[in-house]
C-alpha cells in the first residue's frame, strides 16, 4: 500500500511503499533548507537535481548529485540544501 507524507508545509512531499529491497520512500523538495530526523539507517539516493547535505559531526556541506547516494545513521539529524526542485529515493535500512 503506498502512503504519502507531506513535510514542512507542501515543499518536501514524498510516497512510501515496500518492496523486495525494503520500506522506501520517492519524494521530491522544492528549493529550501530542511532538518530532518531519522528512525532507521537511511540510503538516500538524488534521482533528479543536486542536494548539498551536512550530515552528523560534519563541519562541512557535501554536494550529491543525480545517481549519487549518501546514507545516515539511525536516531540522527540532518541538514540538506537544494537551490532547485530535488528529487530522490530513500531506502530504510
Amino acid at each position: 500500500m503506498l502512503k504519502v507524507n507531506e513535510y514542512f508545509g507542501g515543499t518536501v512531499k514524498s510516497i512510501a511503499f515496500e518492496n523486495l529491497e525494503g520500506v522506501a520512500t520517492v519524494g521530491v523538495m522544492e528549493a529550501g533548507e530542511y532538518e530532518f530526523g531519522t528512525g532507521t539507517i537511511e540510503q538516500m539516493t538524488i534521482t533528479s537535481g543536486v542536494l548539498d547535505v551536512l550530515l552528523p559531526g560534519e563541519t562541512v556541506w557535501t554536494t550529491y548529485l543525480k545517481g549519487e547516494s549518501f546514507e545516515v545513521a539511525k536516531d540522527v539529524r540532518f541538514k540538506v540544501k537544494a537551490d532547485g526542485q530535488v528529487a530522490y529515493y530513500c531506502l530504510y535500512i
